[in-house]
């Protein structure tokens, strides 16, 4: 799993649609996440520490969580099937987890709210992220084509002996 931070909100050029934006901690790599309008300003109110007169959605769950004396551990963007993103709240009240299923949207706004780290597998980083950083993208797949070119399959027989037994 890889950590990652609320970049901000971003409207779809063509649909107008909010994208959620994360990144990595190295700012090489970001998943866009399209989430609803009202998702998007419960993000972005978040983000701006804006405190609503009345409690929202997120502020409620979040104020439930604190009266039971559960905190929120991490949430994890787990998987990626059809387009559609599907993350888990990790929940612990004194010695015991729970884990509970979450849209993405919901969860990094519940998230940002009690400073609970974003965690997402790296199968959906592989599937759905886009490059940040082209320029050290293609430095490090230079350096690993060069690696491959002088690898020896001495090398190997080195490092991991000789599997064939005699």
């Amino acid at each position: 799993m890889i950590e990652m931070k609320v970049a901000g909100i971003a409207l779809d050029a063509i649909t107008r649609s909010p994208i959620v934006l994360l990144k990595d901690a190295s700012d090489r790599r970001a998943l866009p996440i399209y989430i609803g309008q009202e998702q998007a300003r419960a993000i972005m109110g978040a983000l701006e520490n804006q405190k609503p007169p009345r409690p929202l959605t997120h502020d409620l769950v979040v104020n439930i969580l604190e009266t039971w004396n559960m905190t929120l551990e991490r949430v994890i963007i787990h998987s990626l099937q059809k387009d559609t993103f599907y993350a888990a709240l990790i929940l612990q009240q004194g010695e015991v987890k729970k884990e509970i299923d979450a849209r993405p949207s919901d969860a990094i706004a519940i998230a940002l709210r009690t400073n609970t780290p974003i965690w997402v597998m790296e199968e959906v980083i592989a599937d759905a992220s886009i490059p940040v950083d082209r320029d050290a993208d293609e430095a490090d797949q230079q350096a690993f084509r060069e690696f491959l070119s002088n690898l020896r399959p001495e090398d190997l027989i080195k490092r991991f002996g000789n599997s064939e037994t005699s």
